[in-house]
């Protein structure tokens, strides 16, 4: 993982770039709830079509279709965006991969503006 700038938010652009990393895209019991509910399907169904068990064997996380996007992925942006998983939100603040800022697009502000705004 690379570090951000620390005197730097990064804020999203919807490129969909961190959606096409392999990797477990984890998420908690309460998240599978709350996008089950948001795709208006039965919490099992999600369950069994959406996610698998994480590489860790623990817990669950999304299932990437063979290219490894994620299955979320749809028409060049995120199905779920207003309810995605915590980790997709935190993404390249809070976590990043090695090379991230020559794949997303996510522009950095101050963050003291961050904070204005609410972003933070």
């Amino acid at each position: 993982m690379s570090t951000p700038d620390p005197e730097s938010y990064y804020v999203c652009q919807r490129c969909t770039a961190c959606c096409k990393w392999p990797g477990d895209v984890k998420v908690s019991e309460e998240e599978v709830e709350v996008i089950a509910e948001y795709l208006k399907i039965p919490l099992e169904h999600f369950i069994e079509k959406y996610t698998r068990l994480r590489m860790n064997r623990n817990g669950l996380s999304l299932i990437e279709k063979e290219n490894h996007e994620c299955s979320m992925l749809e028409n060049g942006g995120c199905r779920i965006h207003s309810v995605k998983p915590e980790q997709c939100r935190g993404f390249p603040n809070r976590w990043n991969f090695s090379g991230w800022e020559k794949e997303c697009e996510a522009k950095a502000i101050p963050y003291q503006q961050a904070r204005e705004e609410g972003l933070v």
